[in-house]
């Protein structure tokens, strides 16, 4: 049996150049040090793709609500993550993506 990206991701072609984004696992000492702030642009460090490219809608000590409208393969549109999976866009990539 064979499936296609398009029966196994709700959005298998995001509209950003999310390849272009550095995947950065949550243990490695960049991801623990990130700040984002409500307003900024962010992806999910680990695996860019999944979810795609969100503005921080707001945060706590704790969690980091992110609208990530469907841009990404998963088609998610909001999501709270623990702040370590979520980075911010670095700048020589914002306008390449």
């Amino acid at each position: 049996m064979t499936t296609d990206s398009a029966t196994v991701y709700p959005n298998p072609r995001p509209p950003y150049r999310l390849e272009l984004l550095p995947v950065v696992p949550p243990f490695y000492r960049r991801a623990r040090a990130s700040e984002v702030h409500p307003g900024e642009l962010v992806y999910y460090g680990p695996a860019p793709a999944f979810y795609g490219v969100g503005e921080v809608v707001s945060q706590t000590e704790k969690h980091v609500l992110v609208d990530f409208r469907g841009t990404g393969q998963l088609g998610v549109h909001q999501e709270t993550l623990e702040p370590q999976y979520v980075l911010p866009i670095p700048d020589d990539r914002v306008g390449l993506i």
